[in-house]
């Protein structure tokens, strides 16, 4: 004998077996039985949620889009090709960022954030009391990609104002290019920072080992000359000097003292001998250690024209860089909102209605079994 039951509703459901629920069978009678349920709550949440959507104001979105300037890596390495072991150095110091991924951060940060704010005084606007939260409500209605493919920066902004919007993104755009113009942000600005920097570093050294090579024992007009040269002129003066002396030895021979010949190569041995003197005789305070003085001079020496020469390269590059980025597409009021999306805000509460009317249906329709077996169960 076969049983039926009504529930609350005054639906009739069947009972017992795989019909309570548990299978495709008994899904489909439940659903049949309470279709009214079904289809009534889900349409009604739908429209519910329809004409909150149109109380909402509208929202708009202006986009703008932002071509960053490309590194060129060829460029970099063919300037820091002659650095030799000094490559790694400058290399570090020149970064590998992408550039679209560093402007991104440039326009997320703090500093640009307080600056919309201000300058739209967008805190009355957001309701907010701090200007911390203004921010978070600012950047919760911005967003910045980036192209994998293309490379551009895309930056959208939502507002109820269409033109505040347009306004907003560009103004992103400009507070960009302010901040840049105080940073070093590009590989031409940061390698002209670091060889500046390095060039201030070594003129300072190249000042204190010239000090120092001067005092080991050669006077200035002698530093004017390489080592190699300073030794063929100490040389020069030896060999002059014996030869005065066997020519004035050979004077002697034939002639007295006192006659003119003789007392020409006299003075001109007494000169020789004097500038041999000169270059022999440390200035005061001179040490020993010609060799590593000059070593250290001409270390630095070089330092100095490696860091000039690739100073005024980097700040020729710079000057080619012109503007850092380009604006392919300046941000317009838009002409529809972007939402809220009221068919779409509906469609899904009614397919999120239905399903948990469903549930819950299933949910009792299992009970409900449950509940009859084990009374069955109990009056056997």
């Amino acid at each position: 004998m076969r049983t039926r039951h009504v529930d609350d509703a005054g639906a009739e459901a069947p009972a017992g077996g795989s019909q309570d629920g548990l299978g495709l069978d008994g899904l489909i009678a439940t659903s049949a039985a309470h279709w009214r349920a079904l289809t009534t709550i889900p349409l009604a949440a739908g429209v519910i949620a329809f004409g909150v959507a149109s109380m909402l104001p509208p929202v708009f979105t202006a986009t703008t889009s932002i071509l960053p300037p490309q590194q060129s890596q060829s460029a970099v390495a063919s300037a820091l090709s002659s650095l030799g072991p000094l490559a790694g150095l400058a290399g570090g110091a020149a970064g590998t960022r992408s550039p679209g991924d560093q402007y991104i951060a440039l326009m997320q940060s703090a500093t640009v954030s307080n600056h919309l704010v201000d300058h739209f005084n967008l805190m009355p606007v957001y309701g907010a009391e701090l200007k911390s939260d203004a921010r978070r409500e600012l950047n919760s209605r911005v967003r910045i990609s980036l192209g994998k493919k293309d490379g551009l920066i895309v930056l959208e902004v939502d507002d109820t104002d269409p033109k505040r919007a347009a306004d907003m993104a560009n103004r992103y755009v400009d507070e960009l290019r302010a901040l840049t113009a105080k940073l070093d942000v590009t590989e031409a600005q940061q390698r002209r920072a670091f060889f500046g920097t390095q060039l201030e570093r070594t003129r300072d050294g190249l000042a204190k080992a010239q000090q120092a090579l001067q005092t080991s024992g050669f006077n200035p007009n002698t530093l004017r000359a390489e080592p190699k040269a300073a030794a063929d002129v100490y040389a020069k003066l030896r060999a002059e000097i014996t030869a005065s002396d066997i020519r004035l030895a050979a004077l002697r021979q034939i002639l007295l003292d006192n006659t003119p010949e003789v007392q020409r190569e006299l003075s001109t041995l007494r000169a020789l001998r004097d500038q041999l003197q000169q270059a022999e005789q440390p200035s005061e305070g001179a040490g020993p250690d010609y060799i590593g003085r000059y070593r250290e001079f001409r270390y630095q020496e070089t330092l100095f024209e490696l860091f000039a020469r690739q100073y005024e390269l980097a700040r020729v590059d710079e000057a080619k860089e012109g503007n850092l980025f380009q604006v392919i597409d300046p941000a317009t009021p838009p002409e529809r909102k972007s939402k809220p999306k009221r068919a779409t805000l509906a469609l899904g509460v009614l397919a999120a209605t239905f399903i948990l009317v469903l549930t819950v249906v299933l949910v009792r329709q299992s009970r409900r079994g449950t509940n009859r077996a084990t009374a069955v169960a109990t009056q056997a």
